[in-house]
């Protein structure tokens, strides 16, 4: 393959964004923004995920126009990027995002492996870009596994993926998923991370899956791991009883059980102020699985600028 030079890789880019008319966006802005909110608000990013339907530009532009500051980048197996190609494409799209004015600092990955070479390959290439902060993938409990023992070995995993972020510059943020995840506890990864002298590893902590594993005691939880997070992920659910069992469901921001008034409060009390990621897990027609959406295209933004717009006047309205 030949390779692009930068300059032609930038021309490129800039035709393509003038070129661009798949969003069918009329002359005047589709959406109507809150932008005079103050209060420290956090800079917003979108998950990528729910637009992968789009091209880097059109993700860029419809991004931009729901008055997102960022986009949190998927860099995994089926994501924006594809992990084996990053050092080509990811490039294309940092300067894609750089020209819709939004901040390429945040990225979602598989990587959990230091003798990975993509996964190293993808640590290099995001800290040369200058981002600042990726998620790895998730470690599981397993039957065949002691409590004790998954969180001595996925300690030592995390440990030895701080020797790259380190090497390279960049912070970790691992994420509290729900389930039989190691960190859904909390305690476990706190656990893990006082243990971490060096600076770069953190908690990546969502405000949903805390709820949906604390209940009413999910502030304790945040009290121990509050001095890690480096990112916030927001979401919504409730408890639904389907076939005699009960699951999980997402909802829209503010339809849902998690308490973002409280939460948003604690926030300000402890002068956390880190990025703030949208996760729009309900349903989207299938945007939402990182698939193109069975429903048109508008709905989806105007479901996702409904949620932004939720976190400007929640953020605003909160003590």
């Amino acid at each position: 393959m030949i390779k692009k030079s930068n300059q032609s890789r930038r021309e490129f880019i800039k035709k393509s964004a003038i070129a661009s008319s798949s969003l069918l966006f009329p002359t005047a802005p589709l959406f109507s923004n809150i932008n005079s909110l103050k209060n420290n608000l956090p800079n917003i990013f979108l998950f990528s995920k729910q637009l992968q339907f789009l091209g880097y530009n059109d993700m860029c532009k419809v991004t931009k126009e729901m008055g997102f500051n960022g986009v949190d980048l998927t860099v995994r197996p089926k994501g924006h990027v594809l992990p084996e190609n990053v050092a080509y494409d990811l490039p294309i799209a940092t300067e894609t995002m750089k020209l819709h004015d939004l901040t390429p600092q945040l990225i979602t990955t598989n990587i959990s492996n230091i003798q990975n070479a993509i996964d190293v390959l993808v640590l290099k290439t995001v800290s040369k870009l200058g981002y600042q902060l990726y998620r790895p993938a998730w470690y599981k409990y397993k039957n065949e596994t002691t409590i004790l023992d998954t969180v001595e070995n996925v300690k030592n995993k995390l440990k030895n993926l701080e020797i790259l972020n380190t090497e390279f510059n960049i912070n970790m943020g691992y994420q509290n998923h729900s389930g039989h995840y190691f960190g859904a506890p909390i305690w476990d990864l706190h656990q893990t991370l006082k243990e971490i002298k060096t600076k770069n590893s953190g908690c990546q902590y969502d405000i949903m899956h805390a709820t949906v594993e604390g209940g009413k005691n999910w502030e304790i939880g945040f009290h121990l791991i509050k001095p890690y997070i480096n990112s916030i992920v927001v979401k919504d659910y409730i408890w639904k009883k389907i076939n005699d069992k009960w699951v999980v469901k997402y909802v829209p921001l503010g339809e849902g059980m998690v308490n973002f008034t409280h939460f948003f409060s604690l926030l300000k009390k402890n002068a956390i102020n880190v990025p703030l990621c949208l996760h729009a897990e309900y349903d989207l027609g299938g945007a939402e699985h990182g698939l193109k959406p069975t429903i048109p295209y508008t709905k989806v933004y105007k479901k996702l600028h409904q949620d932004i717009n939720f976190i400007k006047e929640k953020w605003a309205s909160t003590l």
